[in-house]
């Protein structure tokens, strides 16, 4: 969720958003960035006749989404589409609130239609991650090689594993354009959770860097950070990453429970130490990272040690005295 998958530098509950325009060179007229930081993924807003907008952040940022899309849209008219990338929390908190304001038709990765359509948290990873999202509906699914019409402009659907083995990009060939959402970064990629589970992730994460190096691609907007045009440096950082990361899989797993740390802090703004820990007991995806890197007699210890090291850092605030901890 982070650049090179490194723990969140914390942001206030409702962060302001930046908004890139047709200002920023490549990006057409119709579309606009919302950059919305770490605790809510970037919105890209297509207008047009049936305005659509890919990803909603998380849901405690819903109403300040809708802001942001009312903002944008011509008075009077509708957002009419919402696309998801993926389903974690950051992406697609805000879309049962955007689906309450607009009616918008929404469209999920296919292999994910089951789970929303049962409302299945555990295969969400909403109960394995200690996150919330509100439950939404769909109407239609994404797969690799579906083509979109969005604004103007026709997007292909590629296949993005590795961060989440649902995920997906869009890719615009006319103008060279990819919405990259966690598969690529200005500086890594998102955390790889199926490594987490004993699954295989880092080698489709390598396969995705690969496909996007084969792509003609001029200018990336990504899941989080500002929209970037050096591909290079971007792709040589991104594998530079992996590689650290795959050559020993407990730095994943150490870098994901701070990550989950820092952005649960992040939504909830304050925690007893004690919640916390309970979230490590019971949340599959913390569990599956502790299990890399201790016994469960010693988390409460790997706990604690990474707690001193984000405060350390600056990514919290922990007040020792009271057992509490802050987001910064």
């Amino acid at each position: 969720m982070t650049p090179r998958s490194q723990p969140p530098q914390p942001s206030p509950p409702s962060p302001p958003s930046r908004t890139a325009q047709s200002s920023l060179p490549g990006l057409p007229n119709e579309m606009r960035v919302f950059e919305r930081g770490w605790l809510s993924s970037n919105n890209i807003l297509f207008l047009g006749d049936e305005p659509a907008l890919v990803d909603s952040g998380y849901v405690s940022h819903a109403a300040q989404t809708i802001a942001l899309v009312q903002h944008a849209l011509p008075a009077g008219q509708p957002l009419a589409r919402l696309i998801n990338t993926h389903l974690h929390s950051d992406h697609c908190g805000g879309n049962a609130a955007l689906q309450a304001q607009y009616g918008c038709r929404t469209w999920v990765p296919a292999a994910e239609a089951d789970p929303v359509r049962h409302w299945d948290e555990a295969r969400l990873s909403y109960r394995a991650t200690g996150q919330q999202c509100d439950r939404f509906a769909f109407d239609d699914t994404l797969s690799p090689g579906d083509a979109l019409t969005l604004g103007e402009r026709e997007w292909l659907v590629l296949g993005a594993p590795g961060h989440d083995p649902h995920a997906l990009m869009l890719y615009s060939a006319a103008d060279g354009i990819l919405i990259s959402a966690d598969a690529l970064w200005e500086r890594g990629f998102g955390v790889i959770f199926p490594e987490l589970d004993g699954e295989s992730g880092f080698a489709e994460q390598a396969a995705v860097l690969d496909l996007i190096e084969q792509l003609d691609v001029s200018l990336v907007i990504p899941g989080h950070g500002k929209p970037f045009d050096d591909i290079d440096g971007a792709l040589g950082a991104a594998r530079s990453r992996l590689d650290y990361l795959r050559s020993d899989p407990a730095r994943n797993a150490r870098n994901a429970l701070k990550v989950l740390i820092v952005f649960r802090l992040m939504a909830e703004t304050e925690m007893t130490c004690d919640a916390l820990k309970t979230t490590l007991d019971t949340a599959r995806a913390w569990r599956g990272a502790a299990a890399m890197l201790a016994p469960p007699s010693a988390w409460p210890e790997l706990l604690d040690t990474l707690i001193a090291e984000l405060a350390k850092a600056g990514a919290l605030r922990h007040d020792a005295a009271q057992g509490k901890l802050y987001s910064v």
